[in-house]
């Protein structure tokens, strides 16, 4: 297209047509009307001039940043609106077809709302939530296809997403609809540009007040089009006129109709929509898409499937970045229609991994006429036919600016229902595409079509009375929780392969549990201690000792996340063992994101001390990771039974699944026993976190594992103390270790040199200890001796305490240990030739009011 002189793109249109554009109270430039929106002319009955977005990504192609930051800046516009309650029960809905990835963003930045666009597209097998038209549209039928149905049933706000309210018909076509079936009392309209008159921005505060709900507006800008009266004529000849030349010139080029190349006034040609086909054939890239994450908000999409995606963007961007050419200068990722949303997201991600200029844009099945004059909006179009099977038949489809625009490269993303045969034939997109850029390449996102209900009569599942045998398939899988709905931490610190367990009634006094679990009557997973809430003494304890360690925490979690980078993996997958695992998964992940721009997938998932790991869980990672990138995770070791019981579960799990590659090796925070040989120090050192319970953890309890509770198929289970919040230091913990990874910088360097060069294998000096210990103080059995500053703090908090064993001269590492001995009468008994700061051991033997090793002596209280 050249290079013009910076002109407004409407100014062809407002000069024929006598269109203006009047902004409410704000200027022309940056973040106003001319800035935002362009003119350009259609064939439509109902209205001949186009509004055409600068910010949309759907007509012109734009930085995919800007574009993606424009939705979820209006999305954290919405969130302040409604307050954290009120957006936790809200629901995002975007319109097909322009508005679907600005919905979807719009979704993001509101941060803990579903979200769902209507679709013109119907899928077999799933029931429609609700209908409305679009009465401007030239295909106006929008359909809404949740698959859960009560995804719209809710009472909370209602959240409606499109690029422009130029009538707010649409908008009254939803709510009418919706309210109907689902009246809530409150409704808020998000649009880039209002552009309704006076008189129908009155009517929608009068449709509020007759439904009696409150309705609050959106927008980046506001204004009103300045129509003359004789509008819809003058545009309908202008471009009957153009379309008529472009037909004449299309076939004496021999190509498809798109736009001519008479001149017109100011200098205007107007281009021939392709050149013959180019030969090039394009090169496919496999994005390994997440399997559980749809292709966008069709029939629904959550935080949770938002933060799956969000750990995959960086592998997938690198895998397109791969195919394009070494010396690609200008990239433009190019979307499909409805599908807007995934290829935003990898065009976002791919614009921080490459060098080049990337755009993004998206076809449409919308027909506009391009004129090349830098003061119209729409300069070229490419014209192809549809290649999705529509429902309503074939059809042209279109691509706009983007011939002539000088892309080195075109990455076309559509999802797998449109990778067809037309998509690939010789008139097909593909060709097209080849025509105008040296490179093509190819990415599919697999389509999303949800399962079936399990009802008589519905395709593709056989009735109970049906002769149909039902081929075996593999159980389902639950999908991970996230935060906030499960957890305080943020949705992308960690997704927990867990079920909530949250209004089930566990906790059992902590002696009765003890009692239980040493008389053989009851296993320590299938009841939960009652969580210990520290006192105001306490507390103060656990904020010095944070202050105190944290230079030394950030120095370990550094330490251990370098060595995994350089001998595990270059991009692991941290799986931590919940919970005391978590919080250092979660720091080491910010470390590799704030060091190294790395944004590993972090998950963590249980494991029971003669049970082994949730095998459910592990089915999950390996159905949606490399197993062999899979790098566990926990805070620190004791006497190495967690590491044996790991190792034992993976090998069980291999030989009766037949999936192997997971590696046994746990890297931790802390190896005072000399278990594993990846790790940050093997010093036994007070880590904060080991001093409280959910309230240092995302507020998450122990996990749980229990038949009544846990199916075959299921995840273990814990529950989210959400009446706990109050007392969260979960966030402070990780805020303040994470602001000395600076400071460590050099420190870490030289640790890593080291470590790397060192001989690491394990020693099992803490299980030799811990032997000798049992024996010695006539305990006669390892699982009641807890070595370690953070396995003795669990002993105090959860278990019954018979006597701590303390390293003489231990000094402040064990200031709480020492406190929390007080408060539950349990003797702390200094000894020489230690290997741990302390050793907790729990009472053997035990009844209630057993107190020595007998456990025959009665205390006296």
């Amino acid at each position: 297209m050249g290079t013009d002189e910076v002109v407004w793109s409407g100014t062809w249109v407002a000069e024929r047509l006598g269109v203006e554009l009047v902004g409410d109270g704000e200027g022309q430039g940056p973040g106003g009307l001319h800035d935002l929106l362009g003119l350009a002319l259609r064939r439509n009955p109902k209205r001949a001039h186009l509004l055409v977005s600068n910010v949309l990504g759907k007509h012109v192609p734009q930085l995919p940043s800007r574009v993606y930051g424009a939705g979820f800046a209006l999305g954290e516009d919405v969130r302040k609106l409604l307050g954290e309650e009120a957006a936790r029960r809200a629901v995002v809905l975007g319109y097909a077809e322009t508005a679907t990835g600005l919905g979807h963003a719009v979704a993001d930045g509101v941060g803990v709302a579903p979200y769902l666009h209507s679709t013109r597209r119907p899928v077999d097998g799933v029931a429609t939530a609700g209908g409305f038209e679009e009465s401007h549209s030239h295909a106006t039928s929008h359909l809404l296809l949740p698959e859960d149905p009560a995804l719209l049933a809710g009472d909370g706000p209602l959240v409606l997403v499109d690029d422009e309210f130029s009538t707010g018909n649409t908008v009254l076509n939803t709510i009418r609809d919706l309210h109907e079936r689902y009246p809530r009392e409150w409704y808020v309209i998000v649009a880039l540009v209002d552009m309704r008159s006076a008189r129908d921005r009155g009517r929608l505060e009068e449709f509020a007040q007759e439904i009696g709900a409150r309705v609050d507006l959106i927008a980046m800008a506001s204004g009103t089009v300045r129509l003359p009266a004789d509008v819809l004529a003058k545009g309908q000849a202008l471009v009957a006129r153009y379309d008529d030349t472009a037909a004449g010139n299309a076939v004496a080029a021999g190509t498809d109709v798109g736009a001519g190349g008479a001149q017109g006034a100011r200098g205007a040609r107007l281009r021939p929509a392709d050149a013959p086909p180019g030969a090039a054939k394009p090169t496919r890239v496999e994005l390994g898409w997440p399997e559980p994450v749809p292709d966008g908000g069709r029939h629904g999409f959550g935080p949770a499937h938002r933060a799956l995606l969000e750990a995959s963007l960086p592998g997938m961007a690198d895998r397109i970045a791969g195919a394009l050419p070494e010396d690609a200068r200008r990239v433009l990722v190019l979307g499909f229609e409805e599908l807007m949303y995934a290829p935003l997201r990898l065009a976002t991600a791919l614009e921080k991994r490459v060098d080049a200029e990337v755009r993004y844009s998206t076809t449409t099945r919308s027909p506009v006429l391009a004129v090349d004059d830098p003061g119209y909006a729409i300069r070229t179009r490419i014209v192809f036919p549809a290649h999705d099977s529509p429902a309503d038949g074939p059809g042209t489809r279109y691509a706009y600016n983007v011939a002539g625009a000088g892309f080195d490269a075109v990455v076309a993303v559509v999802d797998s229902a449109a990778d067809t045969p037309e998509l690939h034939a010789p008139d097909g997109l593909l060709a097209r595409l080849a025509a105008h850029t040296g490179h093509v390449v190819l990415a599919v996102v697999p389509s999303y079509i949800p399962a079936p209900s399990h009802i008589p009569g519905v395709p593709g599942i056989p009735d109970a009375a049906s002769e149909q045998v039902p081929q075996r398939q593999e159980p389902p899988m639950p999908e991970p929780l996230r935060g906030p709905a499960f957890s305080s931490y943020a949705p992308d610190d960690v997704g927990w392969l867990l079920q909530d367990l949250s209004d089930v009634e566990l906790e059992a006094p902590t002696e009765e549990r003890e009692e239980a679990i040493q008389s053989g009557g009851a296993h320590y997973a299938e009841s939960l201690p009652v969580e210990y809430q520290p006192s105001p003494q306490y507390q103060q304890l656990f904020k010095a000792a944070l202050e105190t360690s944290a230079a030394r925490i950030a120095r370990a979690v550094a330490t251990v996340t370098e060595t995994v980078l350089a001998e595990r993996s270059p991009r692991p997958v941290l799986v931590s063992l919940a919970r005391a695992g978590t919080p250092v998964g979660v720091l080491m992940r910010r470390y590799a994101q704030h060091r190294h721009g790395l944004d590993l997938p972090h998950y963590a998932v249980s494991i029971v001390r003669g049970r082994g790991i949730d095998e459910t869980a592990l089915r999950w990672l390996a159905a949606h990771h490399d197993p062999a990138d899979v790098v566990f995770v926990d805070g620190w070791t004791g006497k190495g039974a967690i590491t044996r019981e790991l190792a034992e579960a993976l090998d069980n799990f291999a030989a009766t699944t037949g999936i192997g590659g997971f590696d046994p090796e746990i890297a931790v925070l802390a190896d005072p026993g000399g278990c594993v040989k990846t790790y940050g120090t093997r010093e036994d050192f007070l880590i904060p976190s080991a001093c409280l319970n959910s309230t240092v953890s995302g507020l998450i309890s122990r996990t749980v594992l229990r038949s009544d509770l846990v199916g075959p198929n299921d995840f273990h289970g814990a529950k989210f103390y959400r009446e706990l919040a109050d007392n969260d230091v979960s966030g402070h913990f990780l805020d303040t270790v994470a602001a000395r990874f600076d400071e460590v910088a050099d420190a870490v360097e030289a640790d890593v040199k080291e470590l790397l060069s060192a001989d690491r294998a394990p020693t099992w000096e803490g299980w030799a200890a811990v032997e000798r210990i049992s024996e010695e103080y006539g305990i006669h059995d390892v699982n009641l001796v807890k070595p370690g500053v953070g396995e003795t703090t669990r002993v105090l908090l959860r278990r019954v305490p018979w006597k701590i064993l303390a390293k003489r001269d231990a000094g402040a590492d064990l200031d709480h240990v020492r406190l929390l001995a007080e408060q539950r009468g349990v003797p702390v008994e200094e000894v020489d030739g230690l290997p741990y700061t302390c050793v907790g051991l729990i009472h053997p033997k035990y009844t209630r009011g057993a107190t020595g090793a007998d456990g025959k002596a009665v205390a006296a209280k």
